[in-house]
């Protein structure tokens, strides 16, 4: 989200006992994904745990990042891919539907996308949290407002079937989180857009940067979204 180039990645990995057939698939989709991204899994702890715990760590490198407090009004905001792809896993998971939530689940990184929007970008974060919170997160840091429409986000298509309706539709793009999709703000959106869709990727205009607040249709975006526990 700042548009560095990946490095590495670690692991801690906690379980109550070390299963090899466990651990090995764990460490194979460890090094798949880093790889997917010019990356490399580089190890890093094993621990005993009463249930299964993992946090991983991410090391990039970039000169010139992409920071929150760039975003100008009159500039386009965009969000790259699809939204609301986690809510409707986790759907999935809670009528048992395993196979089909772990599916939403598998993503590449954002990585190319954010280098490709560097020099694009004039502000950027990701969306884990939610789109709703990113914009007031980049709304704070930037000391601006936003102006979005719901018809113009790009909802995944599996959230149409597990919606009950338009507002939990809403629900699942803007306030579930854990997307991490990129949001960002640029003075020239066409550009921007054809950087981006040059790494395999969409982008897509939301709405605009205005001077104060964060709206909807014109009406109050909540700050809601995804919650950090206190650990």
């Amino acid at each position: 989200a700042m548009g560095a180039d990946a490095t590495c990645a670690v692991a801690v990995y906690a379980a109550p006992e070390f299963e090899e057939a466990a651990l090995s698939a764990f460490v194979r989709g460890a090094s798949e994904v880093c790889e997917l991204v010019d990356a490399e899994y580089v190890g890093g702890d094993l621990d005993e745990h009463t249930e299964f715990t993992t946090a991983t760590t991410a090391v990039g490198h970039v000169d010139n990042p992409v920071y929150r407090d760039g975003a100008t009004p009159g500039d386009a905001v965009c969000v790259t891919g699809e939204l609301g792809r986690t809510a409707a896993a986790l759907r999935r998971f809670a009528a048992g539907d395993t196979e089909s939530g772990n599916e939403l689940f598998r993503f590449t990184p954002r990585i190319a996308a954010g280098r490709a929007l560097r020099g694009h970008a004039s502000a950027m974060m990701d969306s884990s949290d939610g789109l709703a919170r990113s914009l007031h997160q980049l709304a704070e840091a930037s000391d601006c407002g936003f102006a979005i429409e719901w018809d113009r986000l790009p909802v995944h298509p599996a959230v149409e079937e597990i919606a009950e309706n338009e507002s939990d539709r809403r629900e699942c793009a803007a306030h579930v989180g854990e997307d991490f999709e990129l949001v960002f703000t640029t003075p020239d959106p066409d550009a921007a857009i054809e950087a981006v869709e040059r790494t395999g990727t969409d982008a897509t205009v939301v709405g605009e940067v205005v001077d104060y607040g964060v709206t909807a249709d014109g009406e109050p975006l909540p700050d809601r979204g995804y919650t950090h526990g206190d650990g």
